[in-house]
């Protein structure tokens, strides 16, 4: 069974509406809001169909051409995020300067064009600073750039191909023992920030909260250190989840050990994606068809993972707050 399968059955405990007002009267009950019981009732009907709608676009994608479903990804995504933003902002939209995607793209490519170094920028106003902000306290500037390949190394799953393609190690798997409720952090990782042991557990761990501070310890060829809770692919930056193994990374570069949610990132690169499949339809389609870029491998693999994991990150994020 696919990942995005077991996420669906789980998306359907949303399916009833006294379900998601519950929820939604909850969320709006912590932050304080008098109108609680009106607001949940007057978004639960909203939530509700931002899902199914998500879905829909989904479920569509999985048998669609690979030439449009960077346009069906994308999205099912807003509309996923459209319900998790209810959870957040009971007022959603209060006006439509939030109904824009929030990042552009130079839609006519220059000549040579090249994927890995196409950037897209950050708007003043829309969806992607609204939701960065709402859902994840994340605040960015108008006019900020993010490049395709630094987006395309913050996902995970794709660190194997820039390892085969380029022998850039991006991250150490990291082992994690539910019985002991422990991490075990391959040693070699002091190498890679170029740490002692001693300013590791100085600089680096202090950052991590959900970590018993006194017990880090090296263990064989890891550094151990105690949980205080079990670890989750949302609350446990910096550590990156990889879905199609299920297992925990961490960045082999220092500066990106503290990083923002991926949901940002897939975001970005499905905008993006999208704009070229419907604007670059040349450039898009000799892409597709004659396999002559390194990009190929890279869309292809960032595809096939979005479609399972936007829809587990999301879940995940409102299995949080419920």
């Amino acid at each position: 069974m696919l990942h995005s399968e077991e996420v669906w059955m789980k998306f359907s405990s949303f399916h009833s509406t006294s379900m998601v007002q519950q929820l939604l009267y909850r969320c709006y009950s912590k932050a304080g809001r008098e109108d609680a019981k009106q607001k949940s009732y007057a978004n639960g009907y909203a939530f509700l169909y931002y899902l199914q709608h998500g879905q829909s676009f989904y479920l569509t994608a999985r048998t669609a051409p690979l030439s449009i479903q960077p346009v069906l990804l994308f999205y099912g995504m807003v509309q996923l995020l459209k319900a998790c933003i209810l959870t957040v902002d009971a007022d959603y939209p209060m006006s439509s300067s939030v109904l824009a995607h929030g990042v552009s793209t130079r839609k006519q490519k220059k000549q040579n064009y090249n994927f890995f170094n196409d950037e897209v920028k950050v708007q003043k106003h829309g969806l992607f600073t609204h939701f960065s902000e709402k859902m994840f306290h994340v605040k960015h500037m108008a006019g900020e750039k993010f490049q395709m390949r630094s987006l395309l190394k913050r996902i995970s799953e794709l660190h194997e191909l820039f390892e085969v393609y380029y022998g850039a190690k991006l991250s150490r798997k990291v082992h994690y023992d539910p019985f002991r409720q422990c991490i075990l952090i391959p040693v070699t990782i002091l190498d890679d920030y170029h740490m002692t042991f001693s300013h590791f557990i100085s600089h680096v761990i202090p950052e991590w909260h959900w970590i018993q501070k006194e017990s880090v310890e090296i263990e064989g060829n890891y550094i151990k250190a105690i949980c205080t809770d079990q670890l989750k692919s949302l609350e446990h930056e910096p550590f990156m989840f990889d879905l199609s193994t299920k297992t925990y990374r961490l960045p082999t570069q220092r500066e990106e050990i503290f990083q923002k949610q991926e949901v940002i990132f897939h975001y970005l690169l499905l905008y993006n994606l999208s704009m070229i499949s419907r604007y670059e339809t040349e450039w898009w389609s000799e892409l597709l068809h004659s396999y002559s870029s390194e990009a190929y491998p890279f869309i292809h693999k960032f595809l096939s993972v979005t479609f399972e994991k936007v829809p587990f990150l999301l879940y995940e994020y409102l299995a949080l707050t419920n």
